[in-house]
């Protein structure tokens, strides 16, 4: 370690001296209570890791002590089952905020894992609400079962494994609560796609330190409130680690790599690229393969999306390439790189792996088939401190269930987006696809409650095109995506992604029932039907209008009055503030 290496601060951290790891392998066990099941245990526990060479070993909780944790490897159709034990200490070494949903008399410190993009029964699908203290003593209202049965009933893709506890999230994910989960299916060896040590997944994160090594999260926003510690709108930090190294390189031969890409930091989004401007290949997003490959210049990645790329190192010996980041909501000199391949190593044998001409099979949904449409705002309210709040469709997570997809409908979500910057809104247990974007009048709406379209359609970018669990929906537009509810009823989830957001009540429940109403498409001659106080229609708009009335019942909560004028200030002042920056002196616990 060297003296002159201060981890609060990026400009003395030496960049692309530590090798990348390659996250460990789960190895399952037999279990007679599962005997055709892939059976793991992981220990959620304390423990030391250094992010970079030159610093002191940092406090991190891991599944098995590690940062990221072990990667799961699991086969299309053969269940999976994991029990995830709560080893943790009873005190949270992050700043806990006892004024959130469940928080104050609840276990200061609990657990539960969501499998991010499973289809998967809601018992084991990590619901916030069933959360268990350490060995299970204490469970939450919706606590079920021990171990978590994953069926692998889709196709195989990029997933993780990440704590999801009610008002704890964005902590236990920060302190290393975090891992890889690969489902593949026979596609993969017949596609010829570079594996082994050749498909490489990236888990990238940003993180800021104290001067002592220890990991450093704000514990009050940047603006004055009445509570200490308080949740802070959103946290970016002032490195960039790579399956937990800072700012690592990696050495490759001169050959295909498969690369699996995942934003697990708190706020901060990425739009990434090759410093020598050479295309990525695209194979896969979120809910797995595209149909063809798509070479692409960058790719943009909100918390909690994976896109699955392959990087060709052929024509590169000796050369240095660094992946950089574009993004423009956080920007700043350190955080603009991310990782360095070094084409150093020798080409040990022929690369055989290819970029195959076609990946998958089309099995698009169709806005013709849809017989459901919901409009679902996004808006900016005030909690009982008078701390800007994020809801979903005007409401807490507290309230009664508004939506109530009912199992095998296809539905369109109108997801409208009245805040003043972006949101990646995750939506449990389904696979959706982005239809559209189309900006409108935020302050007729806001005023009135009617949306007017300013403007035409846009269709998905072009690295979105394929499945997706996670979509961002830009300020000042409607984001229209598609979903079939299948294959399972109960209690799930869509909320945004920012853990922040998602932690101080943008969240909301959703329930899947049984043949509550027919899912045929109404004739067209019948027109509009709505139900005001479920926020739904029988028929998709009609692209041509320009206004259209709002189906909720209750007007957006951001208001036009000073008062609102202020909460979204507030948010404001968070996007351009310096939350990176660590105190020179380590927080007091």
């Amino acid at each position: 370690m060297h003296n002159d290496v201060n981890p609060s601060d990026p400009n003395t951290i030496p960049k692309f001296v530590d090798k990348l790891q390659k996250p460990k392998i789960a190895r399952p066990r037999y279990n007679s209570s599962f005997p055709n099941a892939d059976y793991h245990e992981l220990q959620m526990k304390e423990a030391k890791h250094r992010f970079h060479k030159d610093f002191p070993q940092s406090n991190i909780w891991g599944y098995d002590g590690l940062c990221p944790g072990p990667t799961i490897e699991a086969t299309k159709d053969k269940t999976t089952c994991v029990k995830y034990n709560n080893r943790l200490p009873i005190k949270h070494f992050l700043p806990v905020d006892y004024t959130l949903h469940s928080v104050s008399d609840s276990q200061e410190v609990r657990t539960v894992v969501h499998l991010h993009g499973a289809n998967v029964d809601w018992e084991s699908d990590g619901n916030p609400e069933s959360w268990y203290s350490k060995d299970f003593i204490h469970t939450g209202p919706k606590f079920k079962r021990e171990v978590h049965e994953y069926t692998n009933h889709q196709p195989g893709t990029t997933m993780w494994y990440h704590d999801h506890t009610m008002g704890l999230t964005r902590l236990n994910v920060y302190a290393g609560l975090a891992g890889f989960y690969l489902l593949r299916d026979t596609s993969e060896d017949r596609l010829q796609l570079p594996c082994g040590n050749y498909e490489i997944p990236l888990m990238i994160q940003d993180r800021s330190f104290n001067e002592d090594g220890s990991i450093f999260y704000p514990d009050a926003p940047p603006f004055p409130v009445p509570v200490h510690p308080s949740i802070t709108p959103g946290f970016v930090g002032n490195t960039i680690t790579v399956n937990g190294k800072v700012w690592p390189y990696f050495s490759v031969e001169p050959r295909k790599y498969r690369f699996r890409l995942l934003n697990a930091s708190n706020r901060r989004g990425y739009v990434l690229s090759l410093s020598n401007e050479q295309p990525l290949i695209q194979i896969g997003t979120d809910g797995g393969f595209l149909t063809a490959p798509l070479a692409i210049n960058s790719v943009e990645l909100l918390p909690a999306e994976r896109t699955d790329i392959i990087i060709d190192f052929s024509n590169l010996e000796c050369q240095e390439i660094t992946l950089v980041n574009t993004d423009t909501e956080f920007p700043g000199e350190h955080t603009s790189v991310v990782l360095q391949f070094k084409v150093d190593l020798p080409l040990k044998d022929e690369d055989t792996s290819k970029i195959p001409e076609r990946l998958a099979e089309s099995m698009d949904l169709h806005a013709h088939h849809a017989h459901i449409k919901r409009d679902l705002p996004l808006s900016v309210s005030s909690d009982s401190f008078g701390r800007p709040m994020l809801l979903l469709n005007d409401r807490m997570f507290h309230e009664p269930i508004t939506e109530k997809p009912s199992l095998d409908s296809i539905e369109i979500w109108n997801i409208i987006n009245a805040t003043p910057f972006p949101h990646p809104i995750h939506v449990h247990l389904v696979q959706f696809q982005i239809l559209e974007r189309r900006p409108f009048n935020v302050e007729l709406y806001q005023k009135e409650g009617k949306l007017e379209f300013t403007g035409d359609p846009q269709p998905p970018r072009d690295y979105e095109r394929g499945w997706k669990d996670t979509v961002k929906t830009d300020a000042g537009m409607v984001t229209k995506i598609i979903m079939h509810w299948k294959d399972h009823v109960g209690y799930y989830m869509w909320h945004c992604h920012f853990l922040e957001h998602e932690d101080h009540d943008m969240m909301r429940p959703i329930l899947v029932i049984k043949d509550v109403h027919p899912v045929q498409q109404p004739h067209a001659d019948e027109g509009h039907t709505s139900d005001s106080s479920k926020g739904t229609t029988t028929l998709p708009i009609n692209p041509q209008d320009t206004t259209i009335p709002t189906n909720n019942h209750k007007k957006p909560v951001v208001p036009h009055d000073s008062h609102a004028t202020t909460k979204q200030s507030k948010y404001l002042q968070y996007q351009s503030a310096n939350q990176n920056k660590p105190p020179s002196k380590k927080r007091k616990k």
